[in-house]
């Protein structure tokens, strides 16, 4: 039993804890706990991946309760690899919240984005899909208190249209799973999938009701059409920085989609509604981005599209395609963060206009934000030399043969030349109409730019060495349609004779 794979649990949550007592004089400490906390997960996660890329499948049975009887974590390659993209978007996002001071502007942010971080390591641990509903609701709640942080009514309003939706997700999900466990008689997510496969033919209607109401959740999760309704005001209603790290939790839902589909319900239940639903995703959170008004909008609308991009791959059901769609995971995570932070800069260089995609007067910094902009609009649109080019090419070859091939092939390249238009539209209006001579510097600082320039190396290290990435998921992927190394794990090899 490996007791590290609990760490990337329990180090943010005892953070968490000791950053609430860190308040007024002593909120310096806090930020510092927070900081420290992000770069101990970052290296715990870097040697967890390190363990898992081996192809092992580890577990940690809480309280020595042996599974399906207890609570298990459970690390495989997807799951570490999630595990190290959470802690480097982390770390980078509150680097940029430091440097900037959006810290500041509340006393709970940094206990908030620890529990956040907590959740989210514990959804993508967690062998059971019980405490997957627990993990889920201990990050929601934390990103409830994120979402406010600043204040405003424009951010309260989004935020209570944010909390009622989740809250109905919530529900869907323990009805979901309460239907699961009558029929099964277990939560624990390698024995359910045991279970289901022996269940005589009578039985099987209600477990692809519960199936279909966890795939709702889960597809409520990645703002999937029609349920993306509530991302584009929430994103783009609540700070930058908090948007940004935001940008990972719709992968949360895809996760769970992967999860589960491979491990215990099949692509039979969900794989019909899910790729058509996906194409539209697309169609649709590129066509937002091109009517986008401002900046934060304009990437909220983003992560609706390239997450339909994502499950496009996934909804085919087949290894090469989720290879290609795990590729395009850390790409889209990365993007989406990338222009949050920018519009950020750029908002708080021009103070009369903020992130409005109007002509204004030139800014400080001009030039190199002008360029970052660029380049998180190249990555977006999916455009060579980044990375997106790779994923969107790695998706559309893995559809050939798919009797979708040319809905996919129209609504992945359709969109690549809306986004271009609109990412280009943009870029000329923010920095070749400012007037010349009207410079506003304000309180600002080039190094305000290293977060933004991390990601930028991050996206450029995923595109060098897309060899070895695609390698590597295409491992991650081939782990994921043979689940019998991972039931063997957790329930022994006795279970699966």
């Amino acid at each position: 039993m490996n007791a590290l794979i609990v760490a990337p649990i329990v180090l943010p949550a005892i953070v968490a804890a000791l950053s609430v007592l860190a308040r007024g004089r002593r909120q310096r400490v806090g930020a510092a706990l927070s900081l420290a906390g992000c770069v101990g997960l970052l290296a715990i996660a870097l040697a967890l991946f390190a363990q898992a890329s081996g192809g092992a499948v580890s577990v940690y049975t809480v309280g020595d309760w042996p599974a399906p009887f207890g609570i298990v974590l459970v690390l495989d390659r997807l799951s570490a690899l999630m595990l190290l993209l959470n802690a480097g978007l982390a770390l980078v996002v509150l680097v940029h919240a430091l440097l900037t001071g959006v810290d500041r502007k509340g006393w709970h942010f940094h206990p908030l984005f620890q529990f956040l971080l907590t959740g989210l390591n514990g959804a993508f641990l967690t062998g059971d899909l019980f405490n997957l509903f627990v993990f889920f609701e201990v990050l929601l709640i934390a990103s409830y208190g994120l979402m406010l942080h600043g204040q405003g009514a424009g951010r309260l309003k989004a935020g209570l249209q944010y909390v009622v939706i989740n809250l109905v997700g919530s529900t869907l999900f323990l009805i979901g799973v309460g239907t699961l466990y009558g029929v099964t008689g277990t939560l624990n997510m390698a024995d359910m999938g045991l279970r289901i496969a022996a269940l005589p033919t009578g039985d099987r209607g209600l477990v692809q009701v519960g199936a279909l109401l966890l795939t709702v959740v889960f597809a409520l999760k990645a703002a999937l059409l029609p349920l993306h309704l509530w991302l584009p005001r929430t994103y783009g209603g609540t700070s930058p920085v908090v948007a940004a790290l935001f940008a990972i939790m719709t992968k949360v839902g895809v996760y769970a989609i992967i999860r589960t589909t491979t491990l215990i319900f099949g692509a039979q239940v969900t794989g019909p509604l899910m790729l058509p639903a996906a194409i539209a995703s697309v169609v649709i959170g590129f066509v937002g981005v091109l009517a986008a008004r401002g900046l934060r909008e304009q990437a909220a609308f983003g992560v609706v599209g390239s997450t339909g991009t994502l499950l496009v791959a996934v909804a085919l059901f087949e290894p090469r395609a989720l290879a290609a769609g795990l590729y395009y995971l850390p790409h889209t995570t990365l993007t989406v963060a990338l222009l949050f932070l920018v519009a950020d800069l750029i908002a708080r260089r021009r103070a009369d206009h903020g992130d409005a995609i109007t002509p204004g007067p030139r800014f400080a910094s001009m030039g190199p934000i002008a360029v970052l902009y660029l380049l998180a609009g190249i990555a977006l649109a999916g455009m060579p030399p980044l990375s997106g080019f790779i994923g969107k090419l790695l998706i559309l070859k893995a559809a050939l043969a798919h009797q979708a091939a040319p809905w996919i092939w129209a609504a992945i390249l359709g969109t690549t030349l809306l986004a271009v238009i609109a990412l280009a539209r943009t870029g000329s209006t923010l920095f070749w109409k400012g007037r010349a001579g009207e410079m506003r510097h304000g309180a600002v600082s080039r190094l305000d730019l290293l977060p933004a320039v991390a990601l930028v190396v991050l996206l450029g290290a995923l595109t060098v060495g897309a060899g070895s990435v695609t390698g590597f998921m295409d491992a991650v992927a081939g782990q994921m349609f043979a689940p019998r190394g991972y039931i063997e794990a957790v329930l022994g090899q006795a279970a699966v004779r």
